[in-house]
């Protein structure tokens, strides 16, 4: 088989996953713990700490979508997004470090709000550079790789927080910065080497265009059904993606698990989910992208229907390693896929959308979950909607891949 060999600007590429996944890991783990404690010091109930939680995941989303295309567009402009990425990494590191400061749960959940819409923002710049750092025929190993080095590289801080929280007093202020330092310096490769080779240029002023033209994007994604179908799939099963990596602490927690047993379990999916993720890297070599993005869109769905009756720590540790079987292969699948059909000189603008699709945070899922939880007063109760979920993206999918199959 042929050796893989990364150029420098696919391996500074590779390198912001590993900073950023630092700081997503610690928004899966640490921080929503962490924010039950305040929130329980504040008499608020598990259900309401689950709810809230879920609420402000989706806020942060949906602030996200209003402003993604509009960014992506500006950022396709002739050297606008290398400074635009630096700005939101900045920002959204300034705004993890800045969480060890409230003791007051609205304050910490405003703060945190501030630096997960900021790591959103850096993903749409992120995600659309994949078309200047690499060719077409790379991009399912590149994107693979991102995503398989970003889960053991994280697992470095996240081991440092877990050992600071656990045996220091007051380390979770340390735990903050750490990450924060972490996410920052693994964004500088990529802000050194990165050069926009596929350029947009149009007569319009970017931001104010963008935001105004979000209406003509639509129409025109719409009148192209290859894309149109597989961004209302990839809407559905991504969500229901990110809603287990969003809220599976606070599911647990919620329903009384230990939590440094939660804290090892999750650790232990990233590092499953790292040789998983190259595993898949090699299988797109011989198997189509489609093909695999099915198959982990139907494990997704079995595991979604076996979180329903998950009610001990031996059933977490069994879900995790589940969902770090296909955690990484789903997310660089579906990221390649949609590279590889869209105008790479429109990468940002088209990204912005695909952000709105599910990026990051989830807004369906995370909203179902927490509006279900809430009405019913069991947490398991909302988790059974996700099978949902990914079943009607596994359906728009077949459609969709009649039309990309001479493609992908």
């Amino acid at each position: 088989m042929e050796k893989i060999r990364l150029s420098k600007e696919e391996l500074a590429w590779i390198l912001y996953d590993v900073g950023n996944s630092a700081f997503i890991l610690l928004t899966a783990t640490v921080i929503p713990i962490y924010f039950e404690t305040l929130a329980g010091a504040a008499g608020l109930t598990k259900v309401q700490y689950l709810a809230y939680w879920g609420y402000a995941s989706s806020a942060a989303t949906l602030l996200v979508a209003a402003c993604g295309p509009a960014l992506g567009f500006a950022s396709d402009q002739n050297g606008r997004k290398r400074p635009m990425f630096a700005a939101s990494v900045l920002a959204g590191a300034a705004g993890c470090a800045a969480l060890a400061v409230p003791e007051n749960w609205l304050v910490f959940l405003l703060i945190f709000a501030e630096a997960r819409i900021c790591y959103n923002i850096s993903l749409i710049f992120y995600d659309s550079m994949l078309v200047d750092v690499t060719r077409p025929e790379r991009f399912d190993m590149v994107s693979s790789h991102g995503y398989a080095w970003g889960y053991l590289g994280s697992c470095i801080p996240f081991a440092a927080s877990l050992a600071l929280i656990l045996f220091l007093e007051a380390a979770m202020s340390v735990a903050f910065f750490l990450n924060a330092g972490w996410w920052a310096a693994f964004s500088w490769p990529l802000l050194k080497r990165y050069r926009q080779t596929h350029v947009f240029r149009e007569e319009r002023k970017p931001l104010g265009a963008g935001f105004t033209g979000l209406y003509r994007l639509i129409r025109e994604i719409a009148g192209q059904r290859k894309i149109a179908l597989y961004l209302l799939s990839f809407f559905f099963f991504i969500d229901g993606v990110y809603t287990i990596i969003e809220m599976a602490t606070a599911y647990g927690s919620a329903l009384g698990l230990e939590t440094s047993g939660l804290l090892f379990a999750l650790l232990a999916t990233q590092l499953v989910a790292f040789p998983c993720a190259l595993f898949f890297s090699l299988l797109s070599r011989r198997f189509s992208t489609s093909f695999l993005l099915k198959a982990c869109i139907l494990a997704y769905m079995g595991i979604s229907v076996y979180a329903v009756g998950l009610d001990s720590q031996q059933k977490f540790w069994i879900l995790a390693i589940l969902v770090g079987m296909f955690q990484g292969a789903i997310q660089a699948l579906a990221r390649s896929y949609f590279a590889r059909v869209i105008p790479p000189e429109r990468a940002g603008e088209y990204f912005g959308i695909y952000d709105i699709c599910g990026k990051g945070a989830s807004f369906l899922g995370t909203m179902l979950v927490g509006f279900v939880a809430q009405l019913t007063g069991e947490p398991g109760a909302g988790v059974g909607i996700l099978s949902v979920l990914f079943a009607a993206g596994f359906i728009l999918f077949l459609y969709a891949e009649r039309d990309v199959r001479q493609i992908v």
